[in-house]
């Protein structure tokens, strides 16, 4: 037990630990190296490339099933690393927290880990420290505290002492007055003792926490599209190689041979490239986000990002900057509206400005302060108002009888000079304002008020005998004017809106403020405030169809709780929306979880919400989530271009394999030849898909239907119509090969030349929507460059190198040929460069949205 001066003792304090556990949120978000690796290697997809290169351990060549096997571990390696530098990232910015609190033990003031916190603990709280756990207030002194990590307001809220009927009410943050104080808040002014009455998830943070684990995250649109195609492909594998084994076995007799060559055709259909090349295109896509200082925790939901057709948006740190700015300064007779940071003042402020900063702490952490210190410091700068030489005689706190604070200052003479700001109406009675000039005030006040601003009126009171009262309504005082704050814009917000509605994304803030700041933050932001402003209150009188109705036309929401925002989310994705969602708080952190995309931010935002969303942004700028979204249509387009790719260039791989067989000529395809095929120049060429730009008006057309998947029949069929085409050009020469009297080694090797050129020419086709040859030669394109070097480098030496000419069962054709062989294959890929600028294949790429 304690008492009021010596809280718990420490064996007590002990006991209570073990009974109540540490002082922790419960999080989700990390994982070991171990968790990890499990679920990656259950992933449908790799699981694909491990059975396969399984299959041909046990049954094909040893090298064949090693090779295999190596891509599966290089595709598990790239993940491994991108999902660990995403936990060190959010490691470092746990470690930005203060992890200790002081509390009284033994009748000692002593530091502790902030994990050690247990119930019934007294809790010494300053300035400018985060609280440790929840508690009720036993003392305080003019203590103000943020708390818009909980309920979104970026205006600090004052607190009072808890009384004894207080400890039957339900805490709850937010508002002015309150005894009670939240775990993870910040007091940004005074100093008080509280009694600590919940830790770890029993807190109001660690409720939101708990809540997360019952938010079954959703696979993205992505995975479910990648799904979809390996079965197919695996479907139509089966069944063709099922048939070939049938042939072999009935028609002739062979059933060795022809579960050998159902397992080499096998081989040849299943799309292993599309896990290589998902998994290299997400990796390498979160790379480059990581860049932009966006850390994608889930490398898929960057894809995702591209398709969102709903961008929730918190105000406050994300909108907003999260601090305070002067914004008017008003003397009665004039008014002046200050733009972004400008500090350049007539002289008719100097006044009003000098007294406010003389009504203001020093090295204070409450917003309001530090705005009017900043600003006055450079707008007075020079002009000898400022008077930082005179020292503080006295200060009179805020208290809920007089919402003001007054600090007095000896000035050169000895005399005193106090200054005062807080609430107009306060001091308007501190002045002894008749009603006019009180009626006056108190109506540009509330003009103020309505565009969202947050506004103190100041004034300055001389005492000339040489004393200070005790009263500060003792002295007479002068109205200074009034002074206007605000929660400024982001810089990059409003270009960041307006280009997310140009991509046909609708934006919509959601925030836990007042309706009509919020209503000025919208249209500064650009945001459409034409449906007018839904509330929570508004929004928990609507059941779920009226809200799915009201969230069509409904851009705005101020005064949301926690559940509130996540129906919301709920009700969007109910109406078909694709939905990310920004946030910074506690509060955040159930949507978060619950949008197909959360975003959190990095620097502000707390460990909940961070381990909630998919990504963050470290450092905290709105505008980069469009350029995530710009990433996430990029990786699209191209996944969708490296898809009909791959699709088309399995049709020559596995024709001839399989078709020789049935004409009767010598085989052309042997296991390694696939192998050499699809493990390593596929592969390569896929690579060159993925540095391939964007297209022109990536960002002008609106995000895909939900509906669209990846690579549909449309997209599957025109690939397999590409790939017959180099099919047909590769058996033609193989066949002309053998009737014009060349060898079967020499054949073959001419076939594999046009079937690595046609491949190369179908990476240029598929790349871009336009002509193949149309800046081929630009800079952006020396990535294709590389790999097509380096994929025929491969070719040569298989066919002109001794030893890999016999591992591969080549002979080197006369020069003349091989180039006759390659103009070959180049030519059956390009002969769909002028067919692919028809609407219909346009429509087909994504050029023009589906009707």
């Amino acid at each position: 037990m304690h008492t009021a001066n010596h809280g718990l003792s420490t064996a007590d304090a002990r006991a209570r630990l073990e009974k109540f556990g540490p002082n922790e949120i419960p999080q989700d978000g990390s994982r070991s190296l171990m968790a990890t690796i499990r679920e990656i290697v259950t992933e449908p997809m790799i699981l694909l490339l491990i059975a396969a290169a399984g299959i041909y351990l046990l049954i094909g060549d040893q090298a064949e099933g090693l090779l295999l096997l190596a891509f599966a571990m290089f595709s598990i390696a790239l993940v491994i690393y991108q999902e660990r530098r995403s936990e060190n990232a959010l490691a470092a910015l746990k470690a930005l927290g203060a992890p200790n609190a002081r509390v009284i033990r033994d009748g000692a003031e002593t530091v502790i880990p902030a994990r050690e916190v247990v119930p019934g603990d007294l809790v010494v709280i300053e300035e400018g420290e985060r609280l440790p756990a929840d508690g009720a207030l036993r003392g305080c002194n003019a203590l103000i505290v943020d708390e818009s990590l909980l309920t979104g307001e970026s205006v600090p809220v004052r607190k009072r002492r808890a009384a004894a009927e207080d400890d039957e009410a339900a805490p709850v943050p937010g508002g002015d007055d309150q005894p009670f104080v939240f775990s993870g808040t910040l007091a940004v002014r005074g100093h008080g003792i509280a009694e600590i009455t919940a830790t770890g998830r029993h807190t109001r943070a660690g409720q939101i926490g708990v809540s997360l684990s019952a938010i079954v995250t959703e696979k993205t649109l992505l995975q479910n599209s990648i799904s979809e195609i390996i079965r197919i492909f695996g479907l139509l594998a089966l069944v063709v190689s099922a048939g070939l084994v049938a042939y072999y076995g009935l028609v002739r007799a062979d059933w060795l041979q022809g579960i050998l060559s159902g397992i080499a055709v096998a081989m040849a259909m299943l799309p292993e490239e599309f896990p290589v090349a998902l998994t290299v295109f997400l990796a390498l896509g979160a790379w480059r986000l990581a860049g932009m200082s966006v850390l994608a925790r889930r490398p898929a939901v960057v894809e995702t990002l591209g398709a969102a057709t709903v961008l929730c948006v918190d105000k406050t740190g994300t909108l907003t900057e999260n601090r305070m700015r002067v914004r008017i300064l008003d003397v009665g007779e004039e008014s002046l509206r200050l733009e972004g940071s400008e500090t350049e003042i007539p002289a008719a402020f100097h006044d009003l400005t000098s007294a406010a900063y003389l009504a203001t702490r020093r090295s204070t952490f409450d917003p309001i302060d530090l705005a009017v210190e900043g600003f006055a410091a450079e707008a007075l700068e020079g002009t000898g108002r400022l008077h930082q030489e005179w020292p503080l005689a006295r200060e009179y706190g805020i208290t809920p009888e007089l919402l003001a604070l007054s600090q007095a200052w000896e000035d050169d003479q000895g005399n005193f000079v106090v200054a005062t700001k807080g609430a107009p109406e306060a001091i308007a009675g501190l002045c002894h304002l008749d009603a006019e000039s009180t009626g006056r005030m108190l109506d540009r006040t509330h003009q103020m008020a309505a565009e969202g601003l947050r506004v103190l009126g100041v004034a300055l009171g001389r005492s000339a005998n040489g004393s200070l009262h005790e009263n500060v309504h003792d002295f007479d005082f002068v109205f200074s004017g009034l002074v206007a704050f605000e929660d400024p814009l982001r810089e990059t917000a409003a270009a960041a809106v307006s280009e997310a509605r140009a991509a046909g994304i609708a934006v919509k803030m959601i925030t836990g403020d007042f309706p009509a700041t919020a209503r000025t933050i919208a249209r500064s932001a650009g945001i459409d405030v034409s449906g007018g402003i839904m509330t929570g209150a508004e929004l928990a009188e609507m059941d779920d169809a009226e809200l799915r109705r009201a969230s069509e036309a409904i851009n705005v929401y101020a005064r949301m709780m926690p559940e509130q925002k996540l129906r919301l989310v709920e009700a969007l994705k109910a109406d078909g929306e694709v939905v990310a969602m920004t946030g910074d708080g506690v509060n955040d952190a159930p949507a978060l979880k619950s949008a197909h995309i959360g975003i959190a931010m990095g620097v502000r935002g707390t460990d909940v919400a961070r381990e909630a969303a998919g990504i963050v942004l470290l450092d905290e700028d709105f505008g980069r989530i469009v350029g995530a979204v710009r990433m996430g249509r990029r990786i699209f387009e191209n996944l969708r271009k490296v898809m009909i790719y791959i699709a088309a260039v399995h049709v020559p791989i596995a024709g001839m394999a399989l078709l020789p067989l049935f004409f009767g000529w010598p085989p052309l395809f042997f296991p390694m030849h696939v192998v050499l095929t699809e493990m390593i120049i596929d592969p390569m060429c896929s690579i060159a898909f993925e540095s391939t730009p964007e297209e022109k008006d990536i960002m002008r057309h609106p995000p895909r239907p939900v509906s669209e998947p990846l690579a549909g029949i449309w997209q599957i069929g025109y690939g397999l119509v590409q790939g017959a085409i180099v099919l047909a050009v590769c058996l033609a020469t193989y066949r002309f090969a053998l009737t014009g009297g060349l060898a079967v080694d020499t054949s073959r090797a001419l076939s594999f030349i046009a079937l690595t050129m046609g491949n190369l020419g179908l990476v240029r086709v598929n790349q871009t929507r336009g002509f193949a040859l149309s800046g081929l030669f630009a800079r952006s394109e020396l990535m294709f460059w590389i790999i097509a070097v380096a994929a025929s480098t491969i070719v040569v030496l298989s066919i002109f190198v001794p030893f890999l000419s016999a591992l591969f069962a080549f002979s080197a054709p006369p020069l003349p040929l091989a180039a006759l062989a390659a103009a070959a294959g180049l030519a059956s890929a390009l002969v769909f460069d002028p067919v692919k600028l028809s609407p219909f294949v346009q429509r087909i790429l994504g050029k023009v949205p589906a009707k």
